[in-house]
């Protein structure tokens, strides 16, 4: 098999399971997912790029051991594990900048998370890519030619994966079309916008109207992206004023 449809295989395959884990992960160790699940990332559908990409980078890194020329094979492989945790976090923070840079859309926000930069990356997880790299290092790329090699050679896999390629490109047109609507409203009212704060925000004002919100297509609700918008206008700046009173008040204090 060719490293064209190896890569297209493994950014599937990513794609999928990473979004599988975010969401367990999201639901059982954050604060916000403790008590109902959150559909991660931009996409409406189950799919997460960053870990398509990032799987890709893991199998090409992983490529890379036999030029780590070092007489301890135990630190050759810690070296190699921080090159993975090291270049997903780059991924991480490019895709991150892009969406902030070109959309003022934040699609996360480690702001609160001791050592970040910009909110974007912080060690916590790149600790946690590298146990990712690990994982994957272990358990998956020594069987990983095999199982593709298989899959290829079964036309109803092939079908599956055609089938996701059609609904990833589907999914992308219309994401990337609700981001643009969030980005006009983020250029005409000069703010940023975090995603998933506005994400969570639809899903409450929704089960307030007492209207079951959506797991996928967060977005699509009762009542349009706009007012949705304005309504999460109104309370950052009601947020923003609360910590203000609350800074004067400690300064008089």
């Amino acid at each position: 098999m060719n490293k064209f449809l190896i890569l297209a295989f493994l950014f599937s395959i990513g794609c999928v399971i990473g979004w599988g884990l975010e969401v367990l992960f999201r639901h059982f160790f954050t604060k916000e997912g403790k008590n109902h699940w959150i559909n991660p990332g931009f996409l409406a559908g189950p799919c997460l790029p960053l870990y398509g990409f990032g799987l890709c980078a893991l199998y090409l890194l992983a490529g890379l051991e036999p030029y780590i020329v070092m007489q301890n094979q135990t630190a050759a492989k810690l070296v190699l594990f921080v090159v993975m945790a090291a270049c997903m976090t780059l991924i991480e923070y490019i895709a991150g900048v892009i969406f902030i840079k070109r959309m003022h859309v934040k699609l996360w926000d480690y702001t609160n998370n001791w050592g970040n930069f910009q909110g974007i990356i912080c060690p916590l997880y790149s600790f946690f890519w590298a146990v990712l790299g690990a994982v994957y290092y272990f358990f998956v790329h020594p069987h990983i030619l095999s199982a593709l090699n298989w899959f290829s050679q079964n036309l109803a896999f092939s079908f599956v994966i055609g089938m996701f390629y059609g609904i990833f490109a589907i999914d992308l047109c219309y994401s990337f079309r609700v981001v643009s609507k969030i980005k006009k409203f983020a250029d005409e009212n000069e703010i940023l916008v975090r995603y998933e704060e506005l994400k969570r925000q639809i899903k409450q004002g929704a089960e307030s109207r007492m209207i079951k919100p959506r797991f996928l297509l967060a977005f699509h609700s009762d009542i349009s992206l706009q007012e949705n918008l304005k309504n999460y206008l109104e309370k950052q700046r009601a947020a923003g004023s609360e910590a203000l009173r609350q800074l004067v008040k400690k300064r008089k204090k």
